[in-house]
């Protein structure tokens, strides 16, 4: 295995199922509960790990909010952001689609022609300084009901406010208590907009709310999908249209949605021909990165050098990414994978 984390750790990746400040690690947390005191958040980034210990989907949420209340400023914004980018670029992320709640910030206060120009300064900073090309999915968060849903969809439509890089719109946080068909007219206006469907479903919930993400939504892709193992017509679904799932394996033991790593429905989704990328979704929160889910990925798959190149081009292929730089990445992958296996 040894051999296979080296391959890993260098092999150019592409994220669809990563959340902007899920993805703080404890240095930028650490930097940020500094900054704001008056929270209850740690400073110490040691003492991060057991405030970040979840005992269900529900404790999740809770910490997660908390960790959103620390960007109140533009400068939060901009910091966030690029030190994600950073720390992507350690693990040979090439591309990433970061999923944006802009509505936690400025109904926080949050200027929100500031915010844009926060995720965009730091979206170019990240490309030319890092070599990371970043697009946003702005999402719903689910909890927050309509209201949010409207704000979210006026903040990604409004020609004045949309930024360049937003690329899909999203719904994440519960599922349970939170229907997706009553975002269905939201949804509608986002596509008619140019943006991609790609909501969470079928995470905590079971695999009606995952036809409902297709029927109502439109789904291009969806979040976790979980449950989908659970209907072989929606299996079956999945692979005839192609429809990715955006798969985070640690995430899901981590929130309780898996019990075990081994009884992880990874390798049925494979085995029934659905698309599958593999993600990291609030990597720090969960301890872990890319890199390692590649590895866990591997052993559950039973994957070689050459398989984990197919891995990382599946998510280049599902990405939204325009046609000119998946053939670039897939290339960059292909040529690595190359060299690497050479005798």
């Amino acid at each position: 295995m040894t051999d296979l984390h080296d391959f890993i750790a260098d092999l150019p990746k592409a994220e669809l199922h990563v959340h902007h400040v899920g993805s703080a690690s404890p240095r930028i947390v650490s930097t940020l509960a500094a900054r704001h005191p008056d929270s209850k958040v740690p400073t110490d980034p040691e003492a991060l790990a057991d405030y970040f210990t979840f005992t269900d989907f529900a404790h999740f949420i809770e910490v997660y909010l908390s960790v959103v209340d620390l960007v109140r400023t533009p400068e939060d914004v901009r910091l966030l952001t690029f030190e994600v980018a950073r720390d992507m670029a350690r693990q040979r992320i090439r591309y990433a689609e970061l999923t944006i709640t802009p509505w936690s910030s400025t109904r926080r206060g949050i200027d929100e022609r500031a915010f844009m120009e926060a995720i965009e300064d730091a979206r170019k900073a990240a490309e030319s300084e890092l070599g990371v090309v970043l697009r946003w999915c702005f999402d719903i968060p689910g909890e927050a009901g309509l209201e949010a849903a409207e704000e979210t969809l006026r903040l990604a439509v409004t020609d004045s406010l949309r930024p360049e890089g937003l690329v899909s719109f999203g719904l994440g946080g519960p599922e349970v208590g939170v229907p997706r068909p009553q975002f269905k007219p939201y949804f509608d206006q986002a596509r008619a907009a140019g943006l991609r469907s790609v909501p969470h479903a079928g995470e905590t919930t079971g695999p009606e709310t995952v036809w409902d993400a297709l029927e109502h939504l439109g789904a291009e892709r969806i979040g976790h999908g979980t449950s989908s193992v659970q209907d072989r017509r929606l299996l079956a679904h999945l692979a005839e249209h192609g429809i990715p799932l955006e798969v985070c394996p640690t995430s899901n033991i981590a929130t309780r949605a898996v019990a075990r790593i081994e009884e992880h429905p990874l390798p049925r989704m494979v085995e029934a021909g659905v698309p599958v990328t593999i993600n990291s979704d609030d990597p720090p929160m969960f301890g872990t990165d890319l890199n390692k889910e590649y590895a866990v990925a591997a052993k559950l798959l039973g994957l070689d050098e050459r398989g984990l190149a197919e891995l990382a081009k599946n998510a280049v292929r599902a990405s939204f990414l325009d046609r000119a730089g998946k053939e670039r990445l897939l290339t960059e992958i292909d040529t690595y994978t190359a060299g690497r296996l050479a005798p």
